[in-house]
């Protein structure tokens, strides 16, 4: 299992010894592989390519490939995304602040192990 730092991986491909500079994971139940930009570690069951290896990359048939491009993926959050966000904390936020009332409790007028007779109104 290879658990390198993402700088000083190199394509898994026998003999190649380019950096990598992608990741190809599979998803069998699906019968699609995703390539998109190098993982920030080496995963077991994912394999990290080179420009070369990337570019010429074959499926088995009958199987879809999904390609993710790095730019996309360090784009970061939309400004939608971030307000999401902030809304969310501002919400918990004051839900904290609030005092929690407690529900008022109906009068016992008797109690008998854990049975206990409460009145009717």
């Amino acid at each position: 299992m290879r658990t390198q730092h993402r700088s000083s991986r190199t394509c898994s491909r026998a003999s190649c010894q380019l950096p990598a500079i992608k990741t190809l994971t599979y998803i069998y139940a699906e019968s699609t592989a995703v390539l998109g930009p190098l993982a920030t570690y080496a995963e077991p069951h994912s394999y990290d390519l080179c420009q070369m290896h990337g570019e010429k990359l074959t499926l088995p048939n009958g199987w879809s490939v999904t390609k993710l491009e790095p730019e996309a993926a360090q784009a970061g959050p939309s400004e939608d995304d971030l307000m999401a966000i902030a809304n969310a904390v501002r919400e918990v936020g004051s839900q904290q602040s609030a005092p929690n009332p407690t529900p008022p409790q109906p009068p016992e007028i008797g109690r008998r192990g854990h049975l206990r007779a409460i009145p009717s109104n």
